[in-house]
């Protein structure tokens, strides 16, 4: 089975793409000598070369295109090292990590902007002995560093098991990872490939991810991998809730809108003009102060006339309910002052003699002063017409400071008509 593949990969970007099959991962280069102790080395941002894996490379800085060149040139063998801070542009040989990948640059592409773009694929861990030259770009002598095998190691077949079911799940999580990919990943038979290819897809920051290539020990290496692919998982798992609840919220949302333009469009075919009415006395009460049962019970009106035609009986006894509420001065009154005095003052000059009246009118005044909300009794004029009934009631209005408001039910019989 060919356990290497191309993977396309940005510096600042990755993601799974496409694999093609390219040659196996060997000990030497492609024409079987043994790697240089010396190399080119290629600082890269945002990623982190893995053994086996290829990925393309654009390169824009000129020391990189220089050691590139020549790189490609001779043996076509550079060094890939990770920046430590990637906001650097111009790094120094403190800002590279120590241990990077031997590359073999497979094809080297000019653009038409005049920037380079490579093709490398992941040879064999490395570390960084001593920096030889610094210019025009970076060289340095390097130490191969072999891995630590574990064959015949259940427990590590086991890990590499649950590295494809892992895989899988957060493939299957991720809307934008073809599903061949999970495929590729159940097809790869080199255990070692294996987990150079997830960690160099995982989504992950470069610190940890060159932890991950930092570690000789294939074994460590898969247990780091499987605790890093658990967190992105979870995370996966999340993203994928909180994505389908937002989808569900917005295709609710939708629905109601799409079914409330229906139901206004039927609603102006049926009575645009109530329509408008009904609106507008919506818009009026929106402005009342009213308590939450008053207000509840307006809707509730109003929603049944919606669903009434303006030809039917009920429609105008509703509508002259809810146009009685929006009339009605809600929460809108006058401040009651209770002077006594002052009462006493306004009934002598409004009226002469009537003084038992006078008598029980201040003493329900002053009962109603001391208590302060009194509902009955309530006074009660009795007498034929003229006698000053009504000029009673003005001067109580007057002395309290309210406003007099004057219901005739003069000429009604049935008990009814006044409820």
């Amino acid at each position: 089975m060919d356990n290497n593949f191309y993977l396309n990969n940005q510096e600042d970007e990755m993601e799974f793409m496409p694999m093609i099959p390219l040659s196996e991962e060997d000990d030497d280069d492609a024409d079987g000598k043994p790697f240089p102790g010396e190399l080119p080395l290629l600082p890269l941002r945002n990623t982190v070369l893995f053994p086996g894996v290829v990925i393309p490379i654009t390169v824009g800085r000129d020391k990189s295109i220089k050691a590139v060149n020549d790189a490609y040139k001779a043996d076509k063998l550079i060094g890939v090292v990770a920046q430590k801070d990637s906001a650097i542009e111009e790094p120094t040989v403190s800002d590279l990590e120590d241990i990077g990948t031997v590359a073999k640059i497979v094809k080297l592409i000019k653009m038409p902007d005049g920037g380079t773009t490579i093709i490398i694929q992941g040879r064999k861990r490395f570390k960084i002995e001593s920096i030889t030259v610094e210019d025009p770009y970076f060289k340095a002598t390097i130490k191969v560093l072999e891995e630590e095998s574990s064959k015949d190691d259940k427990d590590f077949d086991a890990m590499v098991s649950s590295i494809k079911d892992l895989a899988a799940q957060i493939i299957g999580l991720s809307p934008n990872l073809p599903s061949e990919a999970g495929i590729i990943l159940k097809n790869i038979e080199n255990p070692s490939f294996l987990i150079h290819f997830v960690s160099s897809n995982l989504n992950s920051d470069i610190r940890q991810k060159q932890q991950l290539l930092e570690i000789s020990n294939i074994k460590a290496r898969a247990e780091l991998l499987m605790s890093l692919m658990h967190t992105e998982l979870q995370y996966a798992e999340l993203k994928n809730k909180v994505t389908n609840k937002t989808r569900a919220e917005l295709d609710k949302q939708q629905r109601e809108y799409f079914l409330q333009q229906q139901m206004k469009a039927i609603k102006d075919e049926l009575g645009g003009e109530n329509f408008a009415e009904l609106k507008e006395m919506q818009k009026k009460a929106e402005a009342k102060k009213w308590t939450a049962s008053a207000k509840d019970m307006f809707n509730k009106g109003l929603e049944k006339l919606e669903r009434m035609h303006p030809s039917t009986p009920d429609y105008s006894v509703v509508y002259n309910h809810l146009d009685l509420m929006l009339d009605l001065p809600w929460d809108e009154y006058t401040e009651d002052q209770y002077d006594l005095k002052k009462a006493k003052k306004v009934l002598d000059h409004d009226h002469y003699g009537m003084n038992k009246i006078k008598e029980r009118i201040l003493e329900y005044l002053a009962v109603l002063k001391l208590k302060g909300d009194m509902k009955s009794p309530i006074l009660c004029f009795l007498g034929p017409p003229g006698i000053g009934k009504t000029s009673l009631g003005k001067s109580i209005a007057a002395a309290i400071n309210r406003k007099y408001v004057r219901v005739s039910l003069g000429g009604l019989h049935d008990e009814s008509e006044i409820r």
